[in-house]
């Protein structure tokens, strides 16, 4: 019987193989260290022509009511304080509501525009842009709780630790102003999100795309402003020195991307001493303008000024933004549909109706994607009396500008609102379709991670060709 055990020759030429492999890693760190300090930002190509050069995300956190806002339902009126119908729902959905009947919207529903689509009484402004708009009524999620929904809806996972779609849009296709980072967030100055900023974290792509997070207020990035004794020159022979130490420390032993971003991030914020004071300063608005965002009205105001900073950042090339709307609770209408969206549609109506004006009439609706949306809608069924309980089995989202058709919906829930029922749209096909947008090809937009090639959509996702023009 032959022997398998190689001798020594045999050993050493078959090892040789390995050496070169690990000699070739090692020349590839250090490309891929050079790379990342060198610019990781930098314009890359589309997978195709693109519709869509920026994107601005319009977040409603807490899950807004599609049957009291854009997806009317003239069953819900009908059956109204009944209990759900045997048609509608399993067994266990039924057992679950039996003493929450269901609930009439709580405000009428009247049609808009030449196109002739519903809009719920609660927002009065959107509704004038009918036209613009399409209404996705067939939306779904894998969640029924807030972080794993809001996780989904950024990253297109329930689990905590993707990369978010801003980061995607990022790594895919860098930025066209170096001054100012490409992916920017703006949370709602009454909280943070649940489930927090790993919603708009990298995941496991470098820690560079991650969201910058501006705040509300005279101050919106923290440490920015250099202390007065400080010349521009000694900043940058400083940062000039911790780069060139960075730079050998990388090369030296296994590459970081937290340590580039860092060093990456300190380059940014250099340039963003100059750039970013004219983006957040608003003096050169008209009072027009102003007023247009609702800039003059206490109750408008703060969400309003942050419409108009992010169509300041997108006309100077931001590539994504995205703009919370409602705290830690936010649009989470357990107890009072009323009371709750009341209070949030009047805070966002009008400042969201301006944003669409203005990107109109500046000619950047053409290539700007317009995105409003929470991470699910509610339940037909009355929860307390007047709320309503989470539903991620059926909802609604909005989209506008830049290659969408405006106008009109797509796909249904069914008569009550329960569950999506035709042409469904999953948070995968939602991500496909935004990618599309921007010219990027969601099975070809991967990163490879842990042995395979990762993407924004998983194994799945489609594109929803029927509502681009």
């Amino acid at each position: 019987m032959t022997s398998t055990i190689p001798d020594r020759r045999e050993f050493l030429k078959s090892a040789g193989g390995g050496f070169g492999m690990l000699a070739m890693a090692s020349l590839l760190n250090e490309q891929a260290a050079s790379a990342e300090l060198a610019d990781p930002l930098k314009p890359r190509q589309t997978h195709f022509a693109a519709r869509a050069k920026r994107v601005i995300y319009l977040f409603m956190h807490g899950g807004p009511s599609h049957v009291d806002l854009f997806d009317p339902k003239p069953d819900l009126i009908k059956y109204g304080g009944q209990p759900l119908p045997d048609s509608f729902g399993n067994v266990m959905t039924r057992r679950k509501v039996a003493k929450n009947p269901l609930m009439p919207p709580v405000k009428p529903f009247r049609k808009y525009g030449e196109s002739g689509l519903e809009f719920s009484d609660f927002l009065p402004q959107i509704a004038q842009h009918a036209d613009k708009l399409c209404v996705l009524r067939s939306c779904h999620g894998d969640s029924v709780n807030h972080p794993q929904s809001v996780y989904q809806m950024n990253t297109g996972s329930i689990l905590m630790g993707r990369p978010s779609l801003g980061s995607w849009v990022s790594y895919g296709l860098g930025t066209e102003n170096s001054n100012m980072p490409a992916f920017v967030v703006m949370p709602d100055p009454g909280g943070g999100v649940k489930g927090g900023p790993p919603a708009w974290g990298s995941g496991f792509l470098p820690a560079t795309y991650q969201g910058m997070t501006m705040r509300p207020g005279k101050n919106p990035i923290l440490h920015l402003q250099p202390q007065p004794e400080i010349s521009d020159q000694q900043q940058r022979d400083t940062l000039d020195l911790v780069r060139q130490l960075n730079g050998k420390h990388l090369k030296e032993r296994r590459f970081s991307d937290k340590l580039a971003a860092r060093v990456n991030a300190y380059e940014l914020a250099f340039r963003m001493q100059s750039a970013a004071p004219e983006i957040v300063d608003l003096g050169d608005e008209t009072a027009a303008t102003r007023k247009l965002y609702g800039l003059d009205n206490t109750e408008t105001q703060e969400f309003g000024t942050r419409c108009l900073l992010a169509r300041r950042m997108i006309e100077r090339d931001v590539r994504f933004v995205q703009v919370y709307s409602g705290d830690t609770s936010g649009w989470d209408a357990h107890r009072n549909v009323l009371q709750n969206h009341g209070k949030y549609c009047a805070r966002t109506d009008l400042p969201v109706a301006g944003l669409l004006q203005d990107l109109e009439q500046r000619g950047l609706m053409e290539d700007t994607l317009v995105i409003w949306g929470g991470e699910f809608g509610r339940m037909p069924m009355s929860e307390q009396g007047t709320g309503r309980d989470h539903n991620p089995w059926g909802y609604s989202i909005w989209m506008a500008g830049a290659g969408v058709r405006g106008g009109m919906s797509y796909g249904e829930t069914d008569p009550v609102g329960l569950r999506a029922a035709e042409k469904k749209v999953h948070v995968h096909d939602l991500h496909a379709t935004i990618l599309h947008l921007l010219g990027l090809d969601h099975e070809s937009l991967t990163y490879f991670h842990n042995g395979r090639d990762e993407r924004l959509t998983d194994v799945a996702g489609n594109v929803i060709h029927e509502i681009l023009v």
